[in-house]
């Protein structure tokens, strides 16, 4: 079956359609309402200015968190509760729209931003339970403002104001980690080069089977930090022992969840966590939040930045974060295309199972 343009009809149908239905190992087993308080709260009252008892205490609560999880959530923040209200009621505006309206801004055919349902990475078997509108917001000079939504009418302004104050903290949170390295704080943020941001507002419609799909399979974000607002719904899971058991992030009033990604990773040699995450879904209500992707300039250079005494390289050499990018997406396509030809080996063509599935790890040996 083809994959539907929008999901807006789905919602109201009373099984999944097969395109979504995700293999038995991937499927959610903690619910998107059974919240979690392992994620750390962190308060940025007094921690982003020069106020030095204060910003070391913050500083060792973001190294915490991001050695053992590269995932936290951060309050006094500083950027205006209007402002993030009028962005995620504009987001609401938008995913409301007729389908018509909304597909003006259909991503196919390689357009750089816009309206898309599920994931627009190639080669997929199963979609993701999600409609995203995204764009790039930074660096300026990149802005294609015709892949940006005209309605609601507001959204342009508020998007821009949006996406610099978000910049702003997520630079600030990046200092810190800088100075743990041992580096200047401008250290992260000069790697990156000209460091760019991309938003990618999700909207996930309320699911028929939400036990059996995802609104957004597991993986870590490829970039350097992710500031990612969401709504009181719930659904954002997390793990750090190799998915083997999930944990669904507390939504807060306000904060923002703060994910670190591979770039960030590799330039602390691995001290810092990649955020392993993923979000599901559920039948009662739809879920919205808002990302913005702090990513490095395509030539930047990865290459851890410090390493501490009696530590190992975590990479053999030097690549572009382009290069990078690339490898990550060709082997996470190589890693579904396995999978699938293990499942494949346990059925004939009338989906009769034939005998003991050969194991993935057999496979990748």
């Amino acid at each position: 079956m083809a994959a539907p343009k929008t999901l807006t009809a789905l919602a109201e149908e009373k099984t999944l359609h097969a395109n979504f239905i995700r293999d038995e190992d991937e499927r959610p087993r903690v619910a998107y309402n059974q919240f979690s308080n392992e994620i750390p709260v962190i308060s940025l009252a007094g921690g982003t200015n020069e106020e030095a008892k204060r910003r070391e205490e913050v500083s060792k609560q973001i190294v915490k968190a991001c050695e053992e999880w590269g995932i936290f959530q951060v309050v006094d923040h500083g950027i205006d509760p209007d402002l993030i209200s009028n962005m995620t009621r504009l987001a609401l505006e938008f995913f409301a729209l007729p389908p018509d309206e909304k597909l003006r801004f259909d991503m196919s055919g390689g357009k750089k931003g816009g309206f898309i349902v599920s994931s627009h990475l190639q080669g997929e078997a199963v979609q993701d339970w999600r409609e995203i509108v995204t764009y790039f917001s930074y660096p300026i000079r990149n802005r294609d403002y015709s892949r940006w939504p005209d309605k609601p009418p507001a959204w342009r302004a508020v998007t821009e104001e949006y996406s610099e104050k978000v910049m702003g903290l997520a630079c600030k949170l990046l200092e810190h980690l800088s100075e743990a390295l041992g580096l200047e704080k401008e250290a992260l943020t000069e790697a990156c080069i000209d460091m760019d941001q991309k938003v990618v507002v999700n909207y996930y419609p309320k699911c028929p089977q939400p036990d059996l799909t995802l609104g957004l399979k597991r993986h870590t974000d490829p970039g350097t930090i992710t500031v990612l607002h969401q709504d009181q719904v719930g659904g954002l899971q997390a793990t750090r022992d190799g998915g083997q058991t999930w944990i669904t992030v507390k939504p807060i009033q306000g904060a923002f969840v703060v994910n670190l990604g591979d770039h960030t990773h590799l330039l602390s040699n691995g001290r810092f966590k990649s955020a392993d995450h993923r979000a599901v879904v559920n039948s009662n209500c739809s879920r919205l939040s808002i990302a913005t992707f702090q990513n490095p300039a395509p030539e930047a250079k990865v290459y851890p930045l410090k390493m501490r005494d009696g530590e190992k390289v975590v990479m053999e050499e030097a690549i572009t974060f382009a290069e990078m990018y690339r490898r990550k997406m060709m082997r996470d396509l190589e890693l579904a295309r396995l999978k699938k030809l293990a499942k494949d080996q346990t059925t004939d063509a009338d989906g009769k199972v034939k005998g003991e599935a050969t194991p993935l790890e057999d496979i990748l040996a």
